[in-house]
């Protein structure tokens, strides 16, 4: 249990928003800011210097803006990072831009007392801080096309798996980027659906569908109840549903959250497990908690196969990392390898078990 205040350095170029934002942290004895900035040259300076637990970040500011300076800090000086702006709501692609520099969340800036939700967004700001300041940060994921595997428990032996008809990809911290990455290197003809739970703010959905619908050939868009699912389409989770399949159409629901997430990967992975069995294939990428797990343990019974981001290249080994431990992961790679794995597994006949 952490008995020291967390350390944190604030990056504002405002003087006024800066002083908001250090008496609203300082209000909580749990955090301590020990370094001001007032540019990303600021910013980059004290983190190296100060080492602290976590780095808040405006975006516009002179001589470095927030975007580079978190490039440069998670190259340089891996440390959490979240962006306070008030660009965040009024600008989806910058705040989705944020996510891909490294940024762990996105939060919209505290407005002043005045304002009647004063009181509930500090303390919002507070508790994402200290959930994201105890985040295990990488550098920037290395340029690797090879895959990178990682000793886990033999699952136990069963039958061989037919070609992959459907992808379910799983994700929370560190996501987004994730998301980015892998989109852009998937080809136009990709044979499969695929259906993606992103842990992320109400609200931000369908701007993050817009944002990923850049990366790369693939139609990225909100899934809507009914629709039929196509190959070589990308359909997100909309904001506060849960994601499924029935016969071939995206099944949208309200039903209860599972273990607290709504939409759930675990919602996510047994559906497809229902509707496509030995052809499922999930994918666990970069998030904190043990959302899937359960999901993934009913997807391989139904004798689907599961690949999990390794440890190096995810911002957070949370979701995989229980996966794994738990035996249940096929694979563990890399990012950098996960385009070309998945290829293999929706275009070969059939896979080892």
């Amino acid at each position: 249990m952490r008995t020291e205040p967390l350390r944190i350095v604030v990056a504002e170029d405002s003087p006024t928003a800066r002083r908001l934002l250090v008496e609203i942290l300082r209000a909580d004895p749990g955090l301590s800011v020990v370094g001001e900035a007032k540019d990303g040259v600021e910013a980059m300076e004290l983190t190296q210097r100060l080492r602290p637990n976590l780095v808040t970040m405006d975006i516009q500011m002179p001589r470095m803006d927030g975007l580079e300076a978190t490039r440069r800090i998670m190259t340089e000086v891996p440390t959490p990072v979240v962006v306070v702006s008030t660009l965040v709501e009024r600008d989806i692609q910058t705040s989705m831009a944020a996510l891909r520099a490294g940024a762990l969340a996105v939060l919209q800036k505290p407005l002043g007392p005045e304002s009647p939700d004063f009181d509930a967004d500090s303390r919002r700001l507070r508790d994402t801080l200290k959930a994201m300041a105890e985040v295990k940060v990488v550098r920037r994921w290395p340029d690797r096309g090879t895959a990178q595997t990682a000793p886990v428990p033999r699952p136990a032996p069963r039958a061989k798996s037919l070609r992959a008809s459907v992808v379910a990809l799983a994700a929370s911290t560190g996501g987004p980027a994730a998301l980015f990455r892998l989109l852009s290197e998937l080809p136009a003809d990709f044979p499969a659906p695929l259906l993606v739970v992103q842990h992320i703010a109400i609200g931000f959905g369908q701007g993050l569908a817009s944002w990923l619908a850049t990366a790369g050939p693939l139609p990225v868009r909100v899934a809507e109840e009914g629709e039929l699912l196509l190959p070589g389409h990308v359909y997100l989770a909309p904001d506060d549903r849960h994601l499924g399949v029935q016969d071939g159409r995206a099944q949208v629901s309200k039903a209860a959250p599972v273990n607290g997430f709504r939409p759930s990967a675990t919602w996510l992975f047994r559906s497809v497990a229902r509707a496509h069995g030995p052809e499922a294939l999930a994918v666990i990428l970069t998030g904190m908690g043990q959302d899937g797990l359960e999901g993934t343990r009913e997807l391989r019974e139904a004798g689907g196969r599961v690949l999990a981001q390794d440890e190096e290249s995810s911002v957070v080994f949370g979701m995989p990392g229980v996966v794994v431990s738990a035996g249940l992961a096929d694979e563990v790679v890399s990012l950098a390898a996960l385009p070309s794995r998945l290829l293999l597994a929706v275009r070969a006949d059939t896979q080892p078990g």
